[in-house]
């Protein structure tokens, strides 16, 4: 299976502090990685660079064989728009929007009509569990069931990448376990990878490969041929 995001010889600085020191890492489509290591080992900084939130001080980062880390801020945005998704510890749902808008926001950005786009982040409300919750707000959601909708929200746009930073963190054992079993599945359905930042070995455990981060360097296993 081919390679569907290539991060070559990323460095990044932060003053005297060495974020990243020249990492490697691909991804397959369909495949789901986790990135490992203590705080302040860089495992966010890479994530940041790899989605087009932050550039690299050097380097490169390829999506589906082009090159993404030296366009526009502008072109960048729509990108992490159309072809990334992102589910976050905290879910980060709008609390004024009902569950199908929060979804349907990322299609809504992209210029897709409003009915279209509800109709298509409804779709997801039954796959993940969520059926008869399209009309509630955050607030009237579990943490478990916010971010099953944070999932739906990062996969509706059928995008190539999934990043999830911390997605359980704020969940107990039981609901993380079964968040993660539904984004793992659900990406891989979508047919994108997934890229999973996280402290706990137990959330690993629910990727194919799992990377290490330390002082800015990959430990072992970034590349696969």
């Amino acid at each position: 299976m081919k390679q569907a995001l290539v991060g070559r010889a990323l460095t990044k600085r932060f003053g005297q502090t060495v974020a990243l020191g020249g990492v490697d890492l691909a991804v397959r489509a369909g495949e789901a990685v986790a990135i490992m290591g203590p705080s302040g080992s860089g495992k966010s900084t890479l994530l940041h660079c790899l989605a087009g939130i932050m550039k690299p001080d050097s380097g490169e980062v390829h999506l589906l064989g082009g090159r993404i880390d030296d366009m526009r801020e502008r072109d960048r945005s729509a990108l992490r728009r159309t072809r990334f998704g992102f589910v976050f510890q905290f879910g980060q749902l709008l609390p004024e929007l009902p569950a199908d808008e929060n979804v349907a926001l990322p299609l809504m950005l992209g210029d897709v009509p409003r009915q279209q786009a509800v109709r298509q982040a409804r779709d997801w409300f039954g796959p993940l569990g969520l059926h008869g919750m399209e009309g509630r707000r955050p607030g009237e959601l579990s943490g478990g069931q916010a971010q099953r909708v944070a999932i739906a929200r990062a996969l509706v746009s059928k995008p190539a990448v999934v990043f999830a930073d911390e997605p359980t963190g704020a969940l107990d054992q039981s609901t993380g376990h079964e968040t993660m079993r539904l984004l793992v599945e659900a990406t891989k359905h979508n047919g994108a990878c997934l890229i999973v930042v996280t402290h706990d070995p137990n959330v690993a455990g629910w990727c194919d490969r799992t990377v290490e981060v330390r002082d800015g360097h990959l430990l072992a296993g970034g590349v696969r041929a």
